[in-house]
């Protein structure tokens, strides 16, 4: 993903991708399916992807010398100067330099005392009242990035944890309180301090169970202390919601462990491909490490509506997205979607209780299976399936896991391989092979379900077809 500070003010996509461009519907999908003429109904075609991932030319921002004059360009606006709180304030005239400059940080990842201490002097105003709506956009900034840098070396940055505990016992947006109790959960600090922390925060919020962002929170913290048994993976593969498409993303909890997709057919049966389940690992990792609970962070567990795609976003936004269309999933409560429930028009709008009817009766009791539901609430949005145009060594955090090192990370998306060579010409590519897979099954105008789950597993590879495959048994 690039430099995207201002543009994008929801999850993952910029907005006016949406405005500028109508869903591809026939124009894009049939041309890409054309240059094969193997597109049919039996069964995903291995030439068709193949095809596919090799129609692409040679890309000059994907080369070696652009790319690395990208990053140095990146690289070299971490400096002391541009951390300085007096020689740029947080007012509204200085939003573009930290928008920008935050969003270098967490693609950096400095480990700088000069970056702590500008963080630090951002983060203690959020006990601040009065706050002007682009300070509070860039108070909301500094809350992911600080999440992130935490997270990733609290050595470095010790102090984020004091902020993060000043603004629960002082902050009254309840968004930042939420987020920094979940910074801290996630850091695994002391049970006992969490179950202290989270009776302060409803007592200080005594219609904490009213807002969305302190409930699914709370909810989070206590679900982590006490862990409840995750259903039969099984009831949740053989459960249809709808004649319909049906992609199942399987995943770790550890995000930074690639997931396992396979799709199924609108009559419940898996797809295969030369002999063996049709499947493509995907990363569902956000940049900053943040829970599924808030702005840009990660996917989120539960059922979601696929309809259709974006077209390639071409120079502007192949960085971000790459070359291909980009896949579009819709959250319960988003606008835009033409039937969320199955047989009734528009978005849905329901209870708790009808969205947990589309789940097999072992699954509705629960909790993270509910996280579509609760983000959709919260207002989360534009989540899409995409590659990338991004080299694979932009993001400095990806180092713990060679499995999953050429897939970027996103700040909500479902991160879909897509490499090229030094002379940026395409390498290999998923998105072909996953638009590809429900045109076939569900026609050029498909429309499904995903629905992503989290499995325990001390692994560092994602659950295998031949795992996968037992199960379905």
């Amino acid at each position: 993903m690039p430099n995207l500070p201002g543009k994008y003010s929801s999850d993952c996509i910029y907005k006016s991708i949406n405005l500028q461009f109508k869903c591809l519907g026939n124009v894009v999908l049939t041309g890409l399916f054309a240059l094969s003429g193997l597109l049919n109904s039996s069964g995903v075609s291995a030439k068709t992807t193949m095809l596919l991932a090799k129609s692409g030319t040679g890309r000059p921002q994907a080369t070696a010398a652009v790319r690395i004059s990208h990053q140095e360009q990146q690289v070299r606006q971490v400096r002391p100067e541009n951390y300085n709180l007096k020689r740029y304030p947080v007012i509204d005239r200085h939003k573009s330099h930290w928008r920008n400059l935050l969003w270098i940080t967490a693609v950096v990842e400095p480990q700088e005392p000069y970056v702590a201490q500008g963080l630090n002097g951002i983060l203690a105003l959020t006990t601040r009242s009065k706050l002007s709506k682009s300070q509070i956009q860039i108070i909301n900034m500094a809350m992911q990035v600080g999440t992130q840098l935490y997270l990733s070396n609290p050595n470095i940055y010790p102090s984020m944890e004091q902020q993060f505990l000043q603004t629960i016992e002082r902050s009254h947006n309840s968004q930042w309180v939420a987020m920094a109790l979940s910074g801290l959960a996630k850091r695994k600090i002391a049970p006992d301090k969490l179950r202290q922390l989270s009776a302060h925060i409803r007592q200080r919020f005594p219609n904490w169970s009213q807002d969305v962002f302190l409930q699914t929170t709370l909810r989070e913290v206590a679900h982590t202390l006490a862990p409840t048994r995750v259903p039969p993976l099984r009831d949740l593969l053989k459960r249809t919601i709808a004649p319909a498409p049906h992609l199942y993303v399987i995943c770790q909890p550890d995000r930074e462990v690639l997931c396992q997709a396979v799709l199924k057919n609108r009559n419940g049966q898996f797809v295969r491909q030369n002999g063996q389940l049709w499947s493509v690992p995907l990363l569902l990792q956000s940049i900053h490490g943040l829970g599924w609970n808030f702005i840009r962070g990660q996917t989120p567990q539960g059922i979601y509506r696929i309809e259709g795609v974006v077209p390639p976003s071409g120079n502007e936004f192949f960085r971000a997205y790459g070359q291909f269309p980009l896949l579009k999933l819709f959250l319960p409560f988003e606008s835009g979607v033409r039937e969320f429930l199955p047989g009734r028009k528009g978005r849905f709008t329901g209870s708790i209780e009808a969205y947990l009817a589309l789940l097999p009766p072992s699954w509705r009791r629960y909790l993270p299976i509910q996280q579509s539901y609760w983000a959709g609430k919260m207002g989360r949005s534009l989540l899409r399936i995409h590659g990338s145009g991004e080299a694979p060594d932009l993001f400095n955090k990806k180092v713990r896991y060679l499995d999953s090192y050429n897939w970027n990370p996103t700040i909500g998306c479902l991160s879909a391989l897509e490499l090229y060579d030094k002379a940026g010409k395409l390498q290999q590519a998923d998105m072909p092979k996953i638009l590809n897979a429900l045109a076939t099954v569900g026609g050029k105008n498909f429309a499904g379900y995903m629905i992503v789950v989290e499995i325990p597993s001390s692994s560092k590879a994602p659950i295998s077809v031949a795992e996968i495959e037992l199960i379905l048994q």
